[in-house]
């Protein structure tokens, strides 16, 4: 039968005790009631809406751990930065297969999984053959990248991206890019290609890769041709250096100028957007696009931090997202994200609200509303009408022995490295049953074939 008897649920207002969740065979929430009688319903002791990804770039999973060594010293003090990881990154995307894509983003997608993302946005770029060419399908990785979703049992919003140029002012594209290239023409043809994928567990969006690679008027003409209700993402304010070549080129900061020339609203997501003055996070939290968050690439990358407090204050929106995935746990995104600014601003337990002072749930339930925003699917919460993505966490875990409501999501969070995420339901179907994927061990076996065959490429 389609119910769950949850002894303690996560719901949009906060815990609640013996809780009933039904769902319909299409995998929709269709009753959550407290003091619902169980009959019938396995029973769980923590039950909480699975978390969305809201920024991936599955085919990176791969590159993980191997760009970890420091370059040439170089006398002058050049250092290793954002931009000298994206070469060693192209060179590793020159050679990768639809298959490839395919393979890697199943495992992924079944890491992801295990640790309590329930939904992933895949901002997809790799969209032509080595050479340059489109394929005779132009939608053949994106179709492999939905295609390792249903696989692994994620919900995914496919969002191909807009790459033109190689920097402000439109300039060409670099021979290592070009298997990025897409111009409105190409990306509307990709997007037209996937629309019999959409589902219930699949939604299409669009990504505009940054101000970089590609014109407003490029982005304006895409939005003008697009459904109003699908999603729209995008790099944005990164790395100081991007800051610096758009003043260069335009006057105008890149969040500025994104918000003075297109219209920006509810339907956005700016991931990263590190680096604002003010006036930006003001204008940007007015717009109600969602700040899309990664801080453990941001850390790896050394981006910086997003000015959080601030944003927060301000009415804003945020998300969190894993894009080069050397992490596949929400855990650690939110954990530091929060730490992030507690170093910036030598002070505790930044993320609350006046309603709110725990931490783990402000971040848990915030993430969940930016993250269901930034997807354009019925996600994120337990209540009619939305997916019926739910994580179970261990109650016999050490961790979350004797602990009161208000105390679980803290210890969650902030409490050790352990994986608490027991069991996953995503459209009402089992996907981790005790922590282990149910199709793991095959994904897994391609996922190392895959890498076998990447290294022969080093």
């Amino acid at each position: 039968m389609n119910r769950l008897l949850a002894r303690n649920a996560l719901l949009p207002d906060g815990w609640r005790t013996d809780v009933l969740i039904e769902w319909d065979a299409a995998g929709a929430i269709t009753t959550v009631r407290e003091g619902g009688a169980g009959e019938g319903a396995e029973t769980v002791e923590y039950a909480l809406p699975g978390m969305i990804n809201l920024h991936s770039h599955s085919f990176q999973r791969a590159l993980g751990g191997r760009t970890e060594k420091a370059g040439p010293h170089k006398a002058g003090g050049v250092h290793d930065s954002f931009w000298t990881w994206r070469d060693l990154m192209y060179r590793f995307a020159r050679n990768i297969t639809p298959a490839h894509i395919e393979a890697i983003a199943a495992q992924l997608f079944s890491e992801c999984l295990r640790h309590g993302y329930t939904s992933l946005c895949e901002f997809h770029y790799v969209q032509r053959a080595p050479d340059g060419a489109m394929y005779p399908r132009p939608a053949e990785t994106a179709e492999r990248v939905i295609a390792a979703a249903r696989l692994a049992g994620i919900g995914v919003t496919v969002l191909p991206v807009l790459y033109s140029y190689s920097g402000f002012g439109e300039s060409a594209l670099k021979p290592e890019q070009q298997r990025f290239k897409t111009d409105v023409a190409d990306v509307l043809r990709v997007i037209e290609a996937l629309e019999p994928l959409r589902d219930a567990q699949t939604e299409v969006g669009v990504a505009p890769h940054s101000l970089r690679a590609a014109s407003v008027g490029q982005i304006n003409a895409v939005l003008a041709a697009l459904p109003p209700d699908r999603p729209v993402h995008i790099h944005i304010a990164e790395q100081q250096p991007e800051v610096r070549q758009s003043l260069d080129w335009s006057g105008r900061r890149p969040v500025e100028w994104l918000l003075d020339h297109v219209d920006v609203d509810q339907r956005w997501c700016l991931v990263h957007a590190t680096h604002l003055t003010r006036a930006e996070v003001d204008r940007m939290a007015d717009s109600g696009a969602v700040a899309g968050l990664c801080p453990t690439t941001e850390a790896n990358l050394g981006d910086g931090l997003f000015p959080l407090e601030h944003f927060l204050a301000a009415g804003g929106r945020f998300g969190i997202g894993s894009d080069s995935h050397i992490s596949q746990s929400p855990v650690e995104e939110l954990r530091w994200l929060e730490y992030g600014q507690r170093l910036q601003h030598q002070r505790r337990n930044i993320a609350v609200s006046a309603a709110q002072r725990n931490v783990g749930d402000f971040l848990w339930q915030g993430a969940l509303r930016g993250g269901a925003q930034a997807a354009g699917r019925p996600v994120g919460a337990l209540a009619p009408g939305r997916r019926a993505d739910v994580i179970v966490l261990d109650g016999d875990h050490p961790n979350l022995y004797g602990l009161a409501l208000d105390e679980v999501l803290g210890s969650f969070v902030f409490s050790g490295n352990d994986n608490l995420v027991k069991d996953v339901m995503v459209g009402g179907q089992w996907v981790v049953r005790n922590q282990q994927h149910v199709a793991q061990q095959a994904i897994a076996a391609r996922f190392k074939q895959t890498m076998a065959e990447l290294r022969e490429f080093r």
